[in-house]
This record gives structure tokens, sequence and C-alpha cells, in this order.
């Protein structure tokens, strides 16, 4: 797999999300020149195991440090607003046992990139650019990466921002720190430096370089995290890298573009590349005040039947699956011909492997469906006639009336996220 990033400027979209259709013969599309390194990873699997059954463990740890995820989140937008949520949204307690589950896990995203857990890139710090290899997350909004003065195990392996061998590195006031439950943290000190990344350069951009990493994070490829989300949800109080790019007028259009798939899964800077998606893109306004890329008036449809509409839905490029809070969920999976609760206390679903539901969504145009392979999870044990479904039930504090929803979501259509109109936009592939 390749992920790659383009600097190239594309025509001037719409803060919209937009969501356009992939092209039937996506694998053999050209791609354009790239004016930077790519990363190869291997072909992702989702939570499937080898022998095509689910893998309910690392389900289980999804779960958890999803729910960890949006609490700190919702914990951010809370002490960013003067200390009130907006109605609906509230924070959960999440069990010790779960905490223990995820210890040292941070929760912007997971630990494996080779199971969509993680879309990687790299990125520069500094002068001379001091080379980082970060998840680029929509779901959060915050850059930090380890420090040189890290004397943490789980350091040992990664890339380390020295502020002392960067010409425009500036040391800032505050402290960055995640904790958890359970006593694990990511913590550091807060610094401005110049960040570029395919070939677009963000001038004095506050970001951590953390001096404490669990153990956990070991056997983690990437070096940190890139917050793509909005300033609401920051713990640095800080414009996240693309809001100051645009900003700071670092790119024409003020546009970023998904293309998320098995293989060459592609992050594009400023505006789209039309050679991964079918004309034309659908525009759709995006609340950005909760700090999430958060699009309005979605409603669902299983087997041709609407079974909710006018809800909310959050598009994250950091979390796996798909989440909805468990009575709307129920109601979802009671349209499914033979489905059921296979865990209940983690919110997973099955249904029979030979009758995947026909599931879509639309914010007003036109359908757009999640294929079988991104809906199934595997058999529920080996041999089994039934399959794990990729929306889980999990109150994840976001009100009852919105869905999370993540690569199993995203790996259907063309996302293009732009600031210019705050939208989120979509095509069909």
């Amino acid at each position: 797999m390749l992920l790659k990033i383009s600097s190239s400027v594309a025509g001037s979209i719409t803060l919209t999300l937009a969501i356009a259709a992939l092209p039937n013969c996506v694998s053999a599309s050209p791609q354009s020149e790239q004016p930077y390194g790519a990363i190869s990873l291997p072909d992702r699997t989702l939570l499937i195991n080898a022998d095509g059954t689910f893998n309910h463990n690392k389900a289980v740890v999804c779960n958890a440090a999803t729910a960890l995820k949006y609490r700190r989140n919702l914990m951010n937008l809370q002490g960013n607003s003067g200390g009130s949520l907006p109605a609906g949204m509230k924070l959960i307690d999440i069990p010790l046992r779960t905490q223990i589950q995820v210890r040292g896990q941070h929760d912007e995203s997971l630990t494996d990139e080779n199971d969509d857990s993680e879309w990687a890139g790299m990125i520069t710090i500094g002068r001379p650019g001091q080379k980082f290899l970060v998840d680029f997350d929509t779901g959060s909004s915050d850059l930090w990466v380890p420090s040189s003065l890290c004397n943490s195990t789980a350091c040992s392996s990664k890339h380390k921002y020295n502020a002392s061998s960067s010409s425009t590195s500036q040391n800032e006031t505050g402290t960055f720190s995640i904790q958890y439950g359970d006593g694990s943290t990511v913590s550091g000190s807060i610094y401005s430096d110049t960040v570029t990344f395919a070939g677009v350069k963000v001038q004095r951009q506050r970001f951590s370089a953390v001096t404490n990493l669990s153990s956990s994070f070991a056997s983690d490829p990437v070096d940190g995290v890139l917050g793509l989300g909005f300033p609401s949800i920051s713990i640095l109080k800080a414009d996240p890298v693309f809001v100051s790019a645009a900003q700071q007028n670092a790119i024409t259009t003020k546009a970023f573009s998904f293309y998320l798939a098995k293989n060459n899964s592609e992050l594009y800077l400023g505006g789209t590349n039309p050679k991964l998606y079918n004309d034309p893109i659908e525009y759709h306004p995006v609340d950005k005040s909760n700090g999430f890329w958060q699009v309005k008036n979605a409603s669902i449809t299983v087997g041709g039947q609407t079974v909710f509409s006018d809800f909310d839905t959050i598009i994250d490029s950091g979390t796996t699956i798909m989440y909805g809070p468990p009575d709307m969920v129920k109601d979802i999976y009671s349209k499914v011909e033979g489905a059921e609760v296979f865990d209940s206390s983690e919110g997973f679903y099955s249904f029979p492997c030979d009758k995947v539901p026909e599931i879509s969504f639309s914010w007003g145009g036109e359908n757009f469906a999640i294929s079988s392979e991104n809906f199934n999870l595997g058999t529920t044990s080996p041999n089994a006639s039934t399959c794990a479904g990729a929306l889980a039930a999990k109150d994840l504090g976001l009100g009852n009336t919105t869905l999370l929803l993540g690569d199993s979501w995203m790996k259907n259509a063309y996302h293009v996220f732009s600031l210019e109109e705050t939208a989120v936009d979509c095509a069909k592939k």
C-alpha cells in the first residue's frame, strides 16, 4: 500500500465535506506524480484474521481506544468552550478494566498500521527538517512527536525532535499531557517550529515534543500524530496544522482529500485528485463548532428502506470502524435479516455471512453504499456461518442521534475536507 501526499493545487472547492464516486477501475488508475516520498504498507485486512475470522480481541482494544479518544475530545471541547458541552453531549466514564486494556495507547490512533489502524506519512519539523512518520487523523487536532529528551523505552525506535538542532524552534509556555485512569501518560513540552508536509510549509506551528511515552508504543511504527480536526478540541489550544496552513496562505486551495483503500491510499493536499473519483462531487456543510468534521442531515437505508434520517455523522480517519448510539444501532440491525447481538458488552452484532446487509448513507443527494468487503469483519468463529458487522453500538457521549463513521465508511467514497466554506464533500469511487 502507498499512502501519498500531494501538494499539487486543484480547482477551488467549497467549509464542506465532499463525497465523490470511486471509479470502478481505480486500482488501474494512473497516479499523479508525487513530489515527495511515499509510505509503502502491506495490504490492510481491517479486523480480520488470516483465517478469515473476526479479530475480536483487537476489536475490543479498538473500541476502548475510540472511547478514550472521544472522552478526551469532549474534555478538550468542554475546557475550550468555558466549561460546558453542547446539548446532548456528555462525558462517559471508562471502566478501569477497559483503561488497563489499552494502557499507554494514545487515543488519536491504534497500534498497528497494517490493519486500517493508521494512515501514515512523512512530515518534517524545523530547519533543517527533521523527519517524522505521523498518523493523519481527522478526529483529533494536535500534533505531537517524540522528543530527543525522551528516555522512555518506547522512544528508542522513534524519530525524535531535537529543538537545539532547529534554527526556527521556539520553546512555548505550558505542557502537553494525555493521562489515563490507570496512570499512564503521553506528555512533554510545547514548541513552535516550521512544519512541512508535501511541500506545504507552515510557520510557527505549535506542537508537543513528548518526553514520556508508554512502552505500548514500542511496537507502533508511527512516531506521532498529526490532527486534522478543528481548534476547539485541541489540547494545546492551538490551530491544527492544516488550519494554520490555510490562515498563512501556504496552500492555494484550502482543502485536503482522502482516498482510503486496500491499496494505493492517498492523502492529497490542496484540492482533489480527479483520477481517483467519478464526477460529480457532492458538497455537504459541516458544523465545526464541536471540533469535528460533523455533517448533518444524514439518512441511512438498509435493503433500500430508510431506517433513520436527519441525524449527524462525524467523519474520522483515525477510527477503524463505525459506531452509533446503542438504541439507534439496534434499530438498524433489526432491519437486517438474521442479525443478532454477538457481544452485548462491546456492541458487536452478527449477520448471516451469505446475506451481507445492503447499507447506504445519504446527505440529501446520492446514496453511498457500504461494500460487502468493508462491512464484513469476518466470521464469528472458524467455519461459522455468521459474520461480524462493521457498525457497533457504543455510547461515546456524542448524543443520541450521531454516528461516528471511520475507515469502514471512508473506504467507500472519495472525501474532500474543505476549510473554505467548512464542508466535507464526497464522491463515489
